[in-house]
């Protein structure tokens, strides 16, 4: 390819800053980014937001390469066959190739009186909102998470340490991705905390009143405050715009995060599913991704083939309060096992990785094409193999 090429990444989250950051490798790229708010959001702080210890925000110009262009607006449709985007404020802009990391948000809770009456905590916007609410309920009000995956219990942990009589509602086991015996110490941590745990298919919620959470055992708890933190969902940005998607909405792409409708549209981070075989939505994963994602648009402008992801997991950090955390340890696969470093050590180590993420920001935009992954994992082309197989078996 000749001449200037124009690059859109849209969002700018973990994913999109590190892709766009990374494009600046070359000269002849111009790259545009696209995101409906000014500054970067650390999601993986917004539990602190909902506490008051974290503002959960950092400035752009702080983790933006200078040649990245930051457009503040909201993509509305992708006109693929264009390639162009057409912005909510009105206007397009064009592209050569297209970075589709747009993140993910509140899942849709499907539960009578949720939408109404329980605050959702997945975007910077809805932490704050739930913060101001916290703080105008009186001390001794009941406090109910629903949901017990990380974003719950760190939420539940965050609120309890400060003194709040919080319940966690989890509807089925606490921590799914925590191994037993990891599960078994927060659940301890928890209670040391004063939060009451319920477990088990009786404590699924059914219903969200403005004062109380139904359970499917007909209890009522007494709930001033809700908090839904019960999974995430993707914005339907590629559905409207015809574009092939899983079940949840997200980018259907191949081994190099290429959408298999285009290959001028590259997905990456919780928006992408390569092979129909998402990875955990996660910063974790977001990293790497959008810098794959940067990978293989370069190697399509110089005409190299690009190549296919790897990436392993070490496991997962869940904060518990301000001075204890779990690091759960996992194979490179993401299989949670026995393994994990707890308390104030690990709530060390927890800090200094949300830290350490945004100066791996820092550093690809003042050095780009700087930011490596040691996590690989060679089970995934196993498990890929195995599915073309079953699918030519089924032709």
């Amino acid at each position: 390819m000749t001449g200037n090429t124009d690059v859109v990444v849209i969002g700018g989250g973990y994913a999109g800053v590190l892709a766009a950051n990374r494009l600046t490798q070359r000269n002849d790229v111009t790259v545009t980014l696209i995101n409906p708010r000014s500054s970067f959001v650390e999601r993986v702080r917004l539990h602190q937001v909902v506490g008051g210890s974290h503002s959960a925000v950092v400035d752009y110009r702080e983790v933006l390469g200078e040649r990245v262009r930051l457009v503040v607006d909201t993509v509305a449709r992708i006109d693929a066959a264009g390639r162009s985007v057409a912005l909510a404020s009105g206007g397009t802009v064009g592209y050569d190739y297209l970075i589709y990391a747009v993140g993910s948000g509140s899942a849709d809770p499907r539960v009578p009186g949720a939408a109404e009456f329980a605050y959702p905590i997945a975007i910077l916007e809805e932490a704050q909102r739930l913060r101001t609410v916290v703080d105008g309920a009186p001390a001794t009000a009941s406090v109910t998470v629903v949901g017990a995956g990380s974003t719950g219990i760190e939420t539940a942990a965050e609120l309890a340490e400060q003194g709040r009589r919080v319940t966690l509602v989890c509807g089925g086991v606490l921590g799914p991705y925590l191994h037993p015996r990891v599960r078994r110490s927060v659940a301890k941590r928890l209670s040391k905390l004063g939060v009451t745990v319920l477990e088990g298919p009786d404590a699924k919620v059914t219903a969200v009143t403005c004062d109380t959470v139904q359970l499917g055992d007909g209890r009522a708890l007494p709930s001033a405050v809700t908090i839904w933190a019960a999974g995430f969902a993707v914005p339907d940005l590629a559905t409207r715009s015809g574009l092939s998607t899983d079940t949840l909405g997200r980018l259907l792409t191949d081994e190099t995060l290429t959408s298999v409708d285009d290959e001028r549209i590259v997905a990456a981070g919780d928006s992408a599913a390569p092979s129909d075989m998402p990875l955990r939505m996660s910063c974790q994963t977001a990293r790497p991704l959008g810098a794959h994602a940067a990978d293989t648009v370069l190697a399509r402008i110089t005409g190299v083939q690009p190549k296919a992801i790897n990436v392993g997991f070490f496991g997962q950090c869940i904060g518990l309060g301000r001075r204890a955390a779990t690091v759960q340890i996992a194979s490179k696969d993401d299989t949670a096992n026995r393994y994990y470093i707890g308390g104030r050590l690990a709530a060390g180590i927890k800090e200094r990785a949300c830290t350490g993420v945004v100066k791996e920001l820092v550093d690809e935009a003042r050095k780009p094409g700087s930011f490596t992954w040691g996590f690989k994992d060679d089970k995934r082309r196993q498990l890929l193999r195995a599915k073309r197989a079953e699918a030519a078996v089924h032709r």
